[in-house]
């Protein structure tokens, strides 16, 4: 779907063919503005397709809104997947796009986002607006929005506590933008909510991925991995704790009822968290991928075509915090898959913040890095030389010589961890995989992987040059051979199972 971008800008005639086919694949690439209505909407609205001459196109929700158009109440807009160019791009626009995402604007400001990035307010400022038209402030108004209107539709929350909790200054603030957004007061809004069902404190929405996707199939993965006290797998729904900004959080994903989405059901300290934690759960399920270019890709290579055409629409399941995944990838060292969760589950108990009360067999948050810095780990059952790369690894994050967040640089992220005492480069490819997403990462001398490609007649040295800029998604058709248990769609030959 990259045809769609000419530059680093849209093509509107390609867009506009795009907007006629009415496909949901390219839900979240852009937004189609119709100037006889006055309002936005993604592409595949199932409203009459307006004349060429009577639209334009944006990058993102927040372009729309700053040039006065309002979301479509039919399709919903600001509902859709993200765009996937945020993943697989690693420049600065980028990582700032991801920061905002998961609330950094909220937290710290654009100074506080600029400077996580190493670059001055203006220079972010003039950076974001060259290319997508509004600056970061735009960005996180337009998620402030999208977070009211879940707020509205799922809680019966006061309209003056959901105003704050999304992250408006003041009620008054609240108002005017929800009316420039939605044409509606945020009473009008609320009375149009369609709620899922769920218990009394929880919070449910629909989490929107672009088809194809298995949800069961990366529930179940995540499910394999499930570390006691910190995560919890029943067959059918994953829960978790997120460690979120302002307070724990309990998420509960299941598969949506459509086939197409995750249904997630949050208990949240703070509603304020409430744009983080999706973020971070739509991360944790890669579901803002793009599934069509990457199966494309991987389909081209004859050694992964089966593969491919039996599970289309692999994603990459990940962690919510990039932090967590190098802790974990250090205690998943020359160990099984099984020792791994057993060493996490004894870190979990020995330095983990304990949630007020457990949430079903759910009772710690992960680690924080300074909480790890002088934690008694004898208790864990580590090697001394493991205990201390550990020790290094919270030490350094800690100080933010590893910057391991949504706005991090993954190049420098990777140097910065290869460069720690016990950190290879199988761990440090472990965390740019599973903890910070990136869609390109080979996991070299991995037993899973050559044990699949000895299968296939391939090596690393053929893999280390094929499949770009997806070979991340190679790495999971692969395990699938390797480690059947974790997938739900399995290649017609697996060879000796090993687990990733």
């Amino acid at each position: 779907m990259t045809e769609l971008l000419e530059g680093r800008g849209l093509d509107p005639e390609r867009c506009y063919r795009a907007v006629t086919s009415r496909d949901a694949r390219f839900d979240g690439w852009f937004f189609t503005a119709v100037h006889t209505t006055g309002i936005y909407c993604r592409p595949s609205c199932p409203a009459r397709t307006p004349l060429p001459g009577n639209v334009s196109f944006h990058a993102t929700a927040a372009g729309a809104q700053a040039a006065g158009f309002r979301a479509c109440r039919r399709c919903r807009p600001d509902a859709v997947p993200g765009s996937p160019e945020w993943d697989v791009r690693a420049d600065v626009v980028a990582r700032a796009v991801r920061a905002v995402a998961d609330g950094e604007v909220e937290r710290s400001g654009v100074a506080g986002l600029a400077a996580g990035l190493g670059y001055s307010e203006r220079q972010l400022h003039r950076l974001v607006v060259a290319e997508l038209g509004v600056g970061p402030l735009a960005l996180a108004r337009a998620q402030r929005a999208q977070t009211a209107r879940v707020l509205l539709e799922t809680t019966d929350l006061r309209v003056a506590d959901i105003a704050f909790a999304a992250g408006f200054a003041s009620v008054r603030q609240f108002n005017d933008t929800v009316r420039e957004v939605f044409a509606t007061t945020p009473t009008g809004l609320r009375g149009a909510r369609r709620p899922l069902a769920g218990p009394s404190g929880w919070l449910a929405l629909r989490l929107a991925a672009r088809a194809p996707f298995c949800a069961e199939e990366v529930l179940l993965f995540l499910g394999g991995h499930a570390v006691v006290g910190l995560e919890e797998w029943d067959g059918e729904t994953f829960s978790r704790v997120l460690d979120l900004p302002h307070g724990p959080g309990v998420v509960r994903l299941s598969p949506g009822a459509d086939g197409a989405s995750v249904t997630a059901r949050l208990q949240l300290t703070e509603l304020r968290d409430l744009g983080a934690a999706v973020a971070r759960c739509r991360h944790l399920l890669d579901l803002d991928a793009d599934p069509t270019a990457v199966d494309d890709v991987l389909a081209a290579d004859p050694a992964l075509t089966g593969l491919v055409r039996a599970a289309p629409g692999r994603r990459v399941p990940t962690h919510p915090d990039a932090a967590e995944a190098a802790v974990r990838a250090v205690l998943g060292q020359h160990v099984s898959l099984a020792g791994a969760r057993t060493f996490t589950a004894r870190l979990l108990t020995a330095a983990g913040t304990p949630l007020p009360e457990p949430v079903g067999t759910l009772t710690h948050a992960f680690p924080r890095a300074g909480a790890l810095v002088d934690a008694d780990l004898g208790a864990v059952g580590l090697t001394g030389s493991r205990r201390r790369t550990v020790h290094g690894l919270a030490a350094a994050l800690a100080a933010g010589d590893v910057d391991l967040g949504p706005g991090a640089d993954r190049a420098e992220a990777g140097r910065a961890l290869l460069a720690l005492p016990g950190i290879g480069p199988w761990t440090v490819a472990l965390v740019a995989l599973r903890g910070l997403g990136d869609p390109d990462v080979w996991l070299p001398g991995d037993l899973a992987l050559r044990r699949a490609l000895a299968a296939l007649g391939s090596s690393d040295a053929d893999a280390a040059t094929r499949w770009r800029p997806w070979r991340s998604y190679a790495v999971l058709h692969l395990w699938a051979m390797s480690a059947p248990a974790l997938f739900t769609r399995h290649p017609a030959r697996s060879p000796t199972e090993a687990q990733p």
